[in-house]
Parts: structure tokens; C-alpha cells; sequence
């Protein structure tokens, strides 16, 4: 029987009574806002700005009066010295041992600087997660991730090495070469997109004629850079194809790795309450939503990170508070369903709000439709039309009427609105390796 002890990774933050917790979040805050105020001339003059400084927070309400930060205003100051980051820099350049940037998915990358003790940092922030998902020293971990700039997987290979699991870089190899690498290690665990994950069982079958759930050894699957692994019915897809249990987890290059699925997979994603505060902020009012079931924007607060903080960080991710407690016992609190959209991805169409997630919920519940699918929104006069692009899986051309029939129903139900669907033969839809981009709005106000 598994001790309470070795439930958890940090036992004592984990566990740690809510009235605690809290206090323990104002006393970091201060200290992370007192650092950017002394060390940074971006945060100096921006908190001058508002009328505040350090010793006017004493309290979680006090907290929100302190301005946020958007990733646009990143970017204005990396024209700044000290070069490439700008003046929100709060160390020497010769103490930066780490640079990354973001996808780009929402504008130009922003650059992101960590100092050694940041790493470390980072490494922390996944032991929790991957702990919490089961890894133990005895996994052998695949990493079938191409090695860049973007922070991706980097981390989640230290964290790996940090509860003593080893570590296969899959790096330059092709799927096919990742996937045989995999099957001689017998690698137990491994960490990717929904994207790919699927993507890699398809290629195991259609291309190695494998069957991943048998033919390889895989127990548990990390993923990262999209919300699949939150939707249950990609979800379903990933664990069926595998044999293997999908945890999600959430991080950004900017924030860190701040929430996480347990062992429990109880509809929720811990939010790692110890290293980061996590407020959800009304869209409309900007008020800091407490109660559950109401979704609003993320803004965070990692207490830890040195080089570049992130303090009051407007994410633009849409959450929402979860009603219950996990029974795995841990305190930290958890957001239902994962992230639901991001603001700037959540549209009106027809003047109906969509949320692109809700549609990858319908096409991937129907098994006779293949993974891949497309969503383009354009105005045909003053009118929205939506376009859908699914693929029909080889042996399922017979069903196209059904299919098409549930599709429209479900799809009604789900988000309200018609859709023009197509169905495309199977494989002809674009591929993705890393974060897909699979909705397309071409209304030139959007």
C-alpha cells in the first residue's frame, strides 16, 4: 500500500490546509513583486505608474490592484537594452543560461530568459506533474520531440530526470524511427502533443503495421500544447490507440508549467498552488471570480522565476474553478475541463459565442471519422459560414449519410450553430507534428 507520503511530490505544499496556503501565496507574491520592483525598470516604472509599490500588498485583495502584464507589452520592450529582452531583465546578462521564445501562434515570439536557478525551477515545477501522473524512476521515458527553441518538452525531460526516470531523446528522428526506437527500449512513458500522439499511432499502423496498444510497452502519455487531452473524447481516442493511461498537463514559455492532471482523472487539472497563483478574471468587469462554473481569463503569478518574472500575467486562457476537491487529498484547487478557449480564439459567429474546442469534442467522438479535421469561418456577404473539413476513415464510406446526420445534430447541440460540411478521403487534410492549427477564421474583422 502507497503511504500518504509517497502520493505526493512535495507532501507538506501539497497537503497544505487552504488558510495556509493562502497566506503562503500573499507572502510569495510580495516577495516576487518586491524583486521586479528593485531589479527591473519595465516593473519599477510600471507599478510607479499605478501609484503602488511592494508594501501596499498585504492581502489576496490587494493583489489585484496591481496592473497585469500582456505578452504585447513583452514584445515592445525586446527593441530595448539590454539586449535581446529588454529592461523587464531583473539580472545580468551573463547570469541567463537558457533562452526561449514562444510558437509565434499569436503574434511575433516573445524571448524568454532563465537563469540556471529558473531551470531548476522549471524542473520542480514538472516533478509535481509527472509524479502526480505516476512516473517513477523504473520509466524509461521516450521523448519524440524535435529539440528547438520553443521550451516544449525541454522541461518536461529535466523534470523526468529530476525523479530519476531515464530519458530517450527522440530529437532528429523521424515517426517511423521514434516509433521502432520506442518498441526496442521498451519505453514506458512518453510526452507530445494529442496532435501527435495520434498522428504516431496512425503511422504505427498504416506505415509499421504496428499496433501501439500491443506491439509497444507505453503505460502513461504526457501531453502538452493543445487542450485534446482535456476533451474526453480525444482523450479516449489517444488512451484507446495506446493502451495507455493520457494525463494533461498546462504550461506556457512565459509562465512555467502551472496545472496538472492526477493519477485520479477526476475531470479537473490541479493548479500547482505552491509555485503560482492563479486568478480568473471576469471578462467583462475585470472583477476576480472565486465562485465555481463561471469561466473567466486566467491572470498568474509565478512566485519563483528570477530572470523574467511573470507577475499578474494576462494568459488570455479561458477557465473556469472546478466544484469539488480532488479525492487524491491534495489542497490546491483544480479548473474543470482544463483550458477552454483562449479569449482571442473564443468568437462570436452568427452572433453565437464558439469555442473551437467544442467541435474537435464532436468530430472526435464519432469513431468512423479519421483525427484530422478543419474549420474555416469567412463572410459570404454580410452572412457567417462555416465550413467543416472532415475525413472519413477507409473502411467507413458506406456511413457518409449517417455520419453526416450525427454530425449535424450533435454539432446543434454542442455550439448552436449550421456548419457546411465536407467529407475528404483519409489523409488529405494537413498534418501537424507540434500545435495544430485547425480553425481558421478569414472574416477580415477577426
Amino acid at each position: 500500500m502507497v503511504s500518504e507520503a509517497q502520493k505526493y511530490w512535495n507532501p507538506l505544499l501539497e497537503t497544505l490546509p487552504m488558510e495556509n496556503l493562502r497566506a503562503l501565496q500573499v507572502k510569495k507574491f510580495k516577495r516576487i513583486m518586491r524583486w521586479a520592483y528593485d531589479h527591473s525598470s519595465f516593473h519599477h516604472r510600471l507599478y510607479r505608474d499605478a501609484g503602488l509599490e511592494p508594501g501596499d500588498i498585504k492581502t489576496m485583495e490587494d493583489i489585484a490592484r496591481v496592473p497585469k502584464v500582456e505578452k504585447s507589452m513583452m514584445r515592445d520592450i525586446q527593441k530595448k537594452e539590454p539586449y535581446p529582452y529588454g529592461d523587464m531583465l531583473c539580472v545580468p546578462l551573463e547570469q541567463v543560461t537558457e533562452f526561449h521564445q514562444t510558437s509565434g501562434t499569436t503574434g511575433q515570439p516573445v524571448y524568454q530568459p532563465d537563469t540556471w536557478q529558473d531551470w531548476e525551477w522549471w524542473a520542480e515545477a514538472w516533478a509535481y506533474i509527472l509524479y502526480a501522473q505516476g512516473y517513477r524512476a523504473a520509466d524509461r521515458v521516450f521523448i519524440p520531440f524535435g529539440y528547438n527553441v520553443f521550451v516544449a518538452f525541454w522541461t518536461g525531460h529535466y523534470g523526468a530526470e529530476k525523479l530519476g526516470c531515464e530519458v530517450v531523446p527522440g530529437g532528429v528522428l523521424n515517426t517511423e524511427a521514434r516509433i521502432l526506437k520506442m518498441q526496442e527500449l521498451r519505453a514506458t512513458a512518453m510526452m507530445a502533443t494529442p496532435t501527435y500522439v495520434l498522428g504516431m499511432a496512425d503511422t504505427a499502423r498504416k506505415k509499421l503495421g504496428m499496433n501501439p496498444a500491443t506491439d509497444l510497452t507505453i503505460e502513461r502519455i504526457t501531453c502538452a500544447g493543445e487542450p485534446g487531452a482535456s476533451i474526453p473524447t480525444t482523450k479516449r481516442r489517444m488512451e484507446e490507440a495506446w493502451g495507455a493511461k493520457v494525463y494533461d498537463h498546462i504550461g506556457a514559455t512565459e509562465i512555467g508549467a502551472w496545472s496538472y492532471e492526477c493519477l485520479e482523472q477526476s475531470g479537473g487539472l490541479h493548479v500547482n498552488e505552491g509555485l503560482f497563483l492563479v486568478q480568473i478574471e471576469d471578462t467583462e468587469t475585470g472583477k476576480i471570480i472565486e465562485e465555481p462554473g463561471k469561466p473567466g481569463k486566467m491572470v498568474i503569478t509565478a512566485f519563483d522565476r528570477i530572470a523574467q518574472p511573470c507577475i499578474r500575467f494576462d494568459s488570455k486562457d479561458i477557465i473556469v474553478w472546478h466544484e469539488d476537491q480532488c479525492d487524491c487529498g491534495r489542497t490546491f484547487r483544480m479548473i474543470k475541463g482544463g483550458v477552454i478557449g483562449r479569449a482571442d480564439d473564443i468568437t462570436k459567429v452568427k452572433g453565437v459565442l464558439l469555442a473551437p474546442t467544442a467541435i474537435e469534442e464532436v468530430v472526435r467522438g464519432i469513431p468512423e471519422l479519421g483525427d484530422e479535421y478543419e474549420v474555416i469561418v469567412e463572410k459570404k456577404g454580410d452572412i457567417d459560414d462555416i465550413s467543416l473539413k472532415v475525413e472519413l476513415q477507409p473502411d467507413a464510406e458506406g456511413t457518409k449519410d449517417r455520419i453526416l446526420s450525427i454530425l449535424n445534430d450533435q454539432l446543434r447541440v454542442k455550439t448552436n450553430l449550421r456548419y457546411n460540411i465536407s467529407f475528404h478521403p483519409y489523409g488529405s487534410l494537413p498534418r501537424y507534428d507540434v500545435k495544430a492549427k485547425r480553425f481558421k477564421d478569414l472574416r477580415k474583422d477577426h
